[in-house]
C-alpha cells in the first residue's frame, strides 16, 4: 500500500474519531462542564506532544531551524487568514471573521471544521515523508484529541433541541474534512520528494 493511500485512510480514521467521541449523546443528555474541560485539556496535551515530537522535531532535523520556522510562520499566517475570512465562533473569544446570520451552534461547528483541516494535513504530511511509524503516531494523537471535540460539538446541538441522531451526524461531519487535508498533505510531500532528484541534477 502506497503512502498516499495510507495517509488518506489514516486521516479518514482520525476524522471519524470525532463522531466516535460524540457517541455518548445517544445515551446521555448532558456531561458536566468539569468533565468536558478535563477531556479537552487532555486532548490539547496529546496534540501538543504530537506536534512537538512528531512534527516540529522532524522538521528541524530534516530542514533545519530556518525551514522549520518558515513553515510554522506560513501555517500560522494561513490559519490567521482563514480566521479572518470565514465567519465562525469560539466559545471563549466569541465571533470571529465577517458578520453572519448563521446560528451560534453552526458558527461553532465551522470553527471546529476549520481547526480539523490542518490536522488532516499533519497526518498526510507525516505519511508523505515515508515514516509510517510517525504517521501512525500523529494520526492516533489527532484521533484521541478529536473525540472530546466531537462531544463538545454534539452536546450543544442536543441542548438546542436537535435530535440525538442529528447531533451525532453533524459532529461527525466536522471531522470528515480531515481526509481532504490528509490527501492534500501527503500529495504535496510526495510531489516535492519526486522533484528532489530533478532539483539535484539542475543544481549540479
Amino acid at each position: 500500500m502506497d503512502f498516499i493511500t495510507l495517509g488518506a485512510i489514516a486521516s479518514f480514521a482520525a476524522g471519524l474519531a470525532t463522531g466516535a467521541g460524540a457517541l455518548p449523546v445517544l445515551f446521555v443528555k448532558n456531561v458536566s462542564d468539569k468533565v468536558l474541560d478535563v477531556m479537552l485539556g487532555f486532548s490539547a496535551g496529546v496534540m501538543l506532544a504530537a506536534t512537538s515530537f512528531s512534527l516540529i522535531v522532524p522538521a528541524l532535523e530534516i530542514g533545519g531551524i530556518a525551514v522549520a520556522v518558515l513553515g510554522l510562520s506560513l501555517g500560522a499566517i494561513t490559519v490567521h487568514f482563514i480566521d479572518r475570512s470565514i465567519p465562525h465562533l469560539h466559545l471563549v473569544s466569541g465571533l470571529e471573521g465577517p458578520p453572519s446570520r448563521l446560528s451560534r451552534i453552526w458558527l461553532f461547528m465551522i470553527a471546529i471544521t476549520i481547526h480539523n483541516f490542518p490536522e488532516g494535513m499533519a497526518v498526510g504530511v507525516s505519511f508523505g515523508t515515508g515514516d509510517v511509524a510517525a504517521g501512525i503516531i500523529v494520526a492516533t494523537a489527532i484521533a484521541l484529541q478529536n473525540m472530546p471535540e466531537g462531544l463538545a460539538v454534539a452536546l450543544p446541538l442536543l441542548r438546542e433541541k436537535y435530535g440525538k441522531g442529528k447531533s451525532l451526524w453533524y459532529a461527525t461531519l466536522t471531522g470528515l474534512v480531515e481526509p481532504v487535508g490528509g490527501l492534500l498533505g501527503v500529495a504535496l510531500v510526495s510531489f516535492s520528494s519526486a522533484l528532489l532528484p530533478w532539483g539535484s541534477c539542475l543544481r549540479s
